[in-house]
């Protein structure tokens, strides 16, 4: 079994952090070097930087965020948004990214996911699944949160990982930013259906919420407003995991 990772997640919009609730009203949150530094202090397994802005306003992701970041981080970083083909990807992995992920322009072409699996390998190749509730199962949005395709996030996990995609980030539409738990009937549906290791985005707001998550299925424990407001530190979280017989890293 893969040992549990704690990743804070750093949304990004014009080089600020942001954050907002089901990806609208975003606030100013800080700077992302600085909270970056500080996150990989507390005992960060890995770091999330997502540009929530890039794919939206049809621009490349911010390059020069990602490097400012890799300066002063050591641990993996994941980083996502508007990465619309392999070159796309190329550019933030030679600033300093581990792994890239890519939602909109997968869904619209998902041949990405063949050629980013091509060229740099599964394990860099992260499929970003931002999915809410239709019809008692859960249909894919993109341009964050505001189209519906109309598509099962199930079975479109499951054709991604066909493509070579290593790993899902899966995202909770619903409960993104409402800190009232992750979905876990969609984690549990997604794991149940795949081989790759899963994420769990939208909803954190206790260690009693990541230890269900796991229960669920998930591996990655992705988290923003409960670090960004300092409610709880990574190592509080590791702290009360470890009371609660999820096993973290130290």
């Amino acid at each position: 079994m893969l040992t549990v990772r704690i990743i804070p997640c750093l949304d990004v919009r014009d080089g600020k952090v942001v954050k907002g609730v089901r990806f609208q009203n975003l606030r100013d949150a800080g700077d992302p070097a600085e909270l970056a530094a500080e996150y990989e202090r507390q005992g960060a397994d890995e770091l999330a930087v997502l540009d929530v802005s890039a794919t939206p306003e049809g621009r490349k992701t911010a390059v020069q965020t990602v490097k400012s970041v890799r300066r002063i981080l050591a641990v993996p970083m994941l980083v996502g948004g508007g990465v619309r083909e392999s070159d796309d990807a190329a550019a933030l992995l030679d600033a300093g990214a581990d792994k890239v992920s890519t939602n909109t322009a997968a869904v619209e072409r998902p041949e990405l996911i063949d050629d980013l699996a091509e060229r740099f390998g599964s394990q860099c190749t992260v499929l970003a699944i931002d999915a809410a509730e239709f019809e008692g199962g859960f249909e894919v949005v993109t341009l964050s949160g505001t189209h519906r395709t109309g598509s099962d996030a199930v079975d479109w996990a499951r054709q991604a990982v066909d493509r070579g995609a290593g790993e899902i980030l899966l995202t909770s539409w619903d409960r993104d930013g409402t800190r009232s738990g992750y979905h876990l009937e969609l984690i549990q549906r997604v794991t149940d259906a795949v081989p790759v290791p899963i994420i769990a985005s939208g909803g954190a707001n206790s260690a009693q919420h990541l230890a269900e998550a796991v229960r669920a299925g998930a591996t990655g424990l992705l988290a923003a407003s409960i670090f960004h407001d300092a409610d709880l530190t990574v190592g509080d979280l590791k702290r009360d995991l470890r009371s609660l017989g999820v096993e973290v890293r130290p």
